[in-house]
């Protein structure tokens, strides 16, 4: 379904309500960010706004029209900091960090590229074009630069997905207390129905934390950057 420009959508000035386009998809990338895409209804949003459902139509089409609305603001405000070491892993590091903050400052981003396939330029030219870029200008030649992004930009997605219902995984204030809960929960489990939980209850605890997302990233990185060298083709010498 083409989407309309905004120029296409009418103007506060011709609705009289205040709402603006802008001001809409703000208050859906709240309700999603809240509750995920399915919390977020034409009737809810409307509620939020203060407004008719029938006015989200002055703007919107549909919730799908919506949704991308939603992606393109994410997406399309992806940034990378600034590259202090271009040596591959380093960057590879840098883009990784971005993403999971990314999807942490948004948890709605992990379920709509959990469901969605993006088309829009605005989110191509921020979370893919450029990046894979960077990966590029860092030494991932070619379609190694393309496998490099899919690794990351996928790894950060599943442990985002599997951090975000296990608040003791995040490092915050009361995170102490929480894990002390967790390891307690698994110590406190049936033998031997349970017996490696356990036993590794204290590092089962960690396994959706920061930590153990570095671990794995370096683990992930070494190896994809092992893969991006030549590999020699020095003939070996006879005896």
């Amino acid at each position: 379904m083409a989407k309309r420009s905004e120029s296409s959508r009418k103007s506060p000035a011709s609705k009289g309500t205040g709402i603006t386009a802008q001001r809409i998809v703000l208050a859906a990338v709240r309700i999603c960010d809240e509750g995920g895409i399915e919390s977020l209804t034409t009737r809810r949003l409307a509620s939020d706004l203060g407004i008719g459902t029938m006015t989200l139509y002055g703007y919107f089409r549909s919730k799908e029209e919506i949704l991308d609305a939603v992606a393109d603001y994410v997406l399309g405000r992806f940034e990378v900091p600034s590259i202090d070491d271009p040596t591959p892993s380093a960057v590879a590091h840098d883009v990784a960090h971005a993403f999971l903050r990314m999807m942490r400052e948004h948890p709605s981003v992990v379920y709509l590229l959990s469901s969605r396939a993006t088309v829009s330029r605005q989110s191509l030219k921020a979370a893919m074009e450029d990046v894979v870029g960077i990966l590029r200008d860092a030494g991932f030649r070619d379609e190694t630069a393309a496998q490099a992004y899919a690794l990351l930009i996928t790894y950060c997605l599943g442990f985002a997905t599997y951090q975000l219902p296990r608040p003791w995984g995040r490092n915050s204030a009361d995170v102490g207390e929480l894990r002390r809960q967790r390891v307690h929960f698994y110590s406190s489990l049936p033998l031997p129905a349970f017996t490696n939980l356990v036993e590794l209850s204290e590092a089962v605890t960690m396994m959706p934390s920061d930590e153990q997302f570095d671990f794995g990233l370096d683990c992930l990185i070494d190896g994809l950057v092992a893969k991006t060298k030549p590999r020699s083709t020095a003939v070996p010498s006879r005896g």
